[in-house]
């Protein structure tokens, strides 16, 4: 076992980040339901000033985003992804250890990607520093025209520098629980 005592407190702050975060991408997706809900009916009515409202596909497109990146990391730390245990319930108890902790060291593995990869998207489109520092940050060339979405002009940035947000807690989720995993799958029987 590496340091449960420190294991069980890094799982409790990490624990209340990932429910904050959660929280923030329930209100996210509260405030997406009520815009599109207005939306909706200000299209249906199109009459003495009442419309839709402009660019409510953008804002949801974004706000999906980021309320799934805000999302995941509990997930993964209550153990809420999908799996299928009818086979599984049937294996040893040390097999079913080993089956778990090898699965979170696959999804600490895949978060790992998603954080890179979004984190170069995000440099992609991030207009700003010069260009000596962002060769140091691996954030690429400068773009000279910052991009934006169509309709109300949200720098694309933005919300992707959200969603990496949650990426990084969900790696940092991912990693305490590949810790987490290898301790059970290490604790001796008791004697």
């Amino acid at each position: 076992m590496i340091a449960p005592k420190w294991e069980a407190y890094v799982g409790h702050g990490l624990d209340i980040a990932a429910r904050a975060w959660a929280w923030v991408g329930g209100l996210i997706l509260t405030a997406l339901a009520a815009m599109t809900v207005i939306s909706v009916i200000g299209r249906k009515i199109n009459a003495g000033g009442i419309t839709g409202i402009s660019g409510d596909y953008e804002l949801v497109e974004a706000g999906c985003a980021i309320a799934i990146f805000a999302f995941l990391p509990l997930c993964q730390l209550r153990r809420g992804h999908v799996t299928v245990d009818i086979l599984t319930n049937t294996f040893p108890l040390s097999l079913q250890r080993f089956l778990i902790f090898l699965g979170d060291v696959l999804v600490a593995s895949v978060a790992f990607v998603i954080v890179w990869r979004l984190y170069l998207g995000v440099g992609e489109k991030f207009p700003f520093f010069d260009q000596p520092l962002r060769d140091r940050l691996s954030m690429g060339y400068k773009p000279f025209f910052p991009e934006t979405t169509y309709e109300l002009e949200i720098q694309l940035w933005i919300p992707m520098a959200a969603a990496l947000l949650g990426a990084v807690l969900f790696f940092l989720v991912s990693a305490f629980t590949v810790w987490r995993s290898f301790n059970v799958l290490t604790e001796r029987a008791p004697s």
